[in-house]
């Protein structure tokens, strides 16, 4: 059955959710080197609910948010770790730069965002009935980690 579901049958399985009065949350990101500060956002988000639904960017959508040297790891890659965390229910991946298409599919309750992204910033916002901004772990992101080993190499 796995986690990792298209957008049609994630749908699908919310609206039966829903039905069930589970409230969902949603979450998105690129999750290139899944580090502390990704899992810290991924537990805090499954406390906002029932069911955490984690939009991953796809490679294309990645490269043109962060560059062409990235992903480090490809998308299939980065949603087989995804999947192994407990606190995610279902990941469902994405082309677009930004997640709105699937959090207006999906219309989950609750978005749960890093600290660092203003209310005004959170790409879905006005489709949804609250917004949770997780407190960043400090010095905690991908871009630092890939950095950090660059300049040890």
């Amino acid at each position: 059955m796995g986690k990792i579901k298209k957008i049609s049958s994630l749908k699908k399985i919310i609206t039966r959710l829903k039905k069930e009065n589970k409230r969902i949350v949603f979450t998105n990101g690129c999750f290139d080197l899944i580090h502390p500060g990704h899992i810290k956002v991924l537990k805090e988000a499954k406390r906002q609910g029932d069911v955490l639904v984690v939009g991953l960017n796809s490679d294309s959508s990645v490269k043109k948010i962060k560059g062409k040297t990235r992903p480090i790891l490809d998308e299939e890659a980065r949603a087989e770790m995804l999947e192994a965390i407990a606190v995610v229910d279902y990941i469902v991946i994405f082309s677009e730069e930004n997640p709105y298409s699937v959090i207006k599919e999906i219309k989950p309750d609750v978005l749960v965002k890093g600290g660092d992204w203003s209310k005004k910033e959170i790409i879905g916002g006005n489709l949804v009935g609250k917004i949770y901004r997780v407190k960043l772990k400090p010095s905690f992101s991908s871009t630092r980690i890939i950095e950090k080993i660059k300049r040890s190499a």
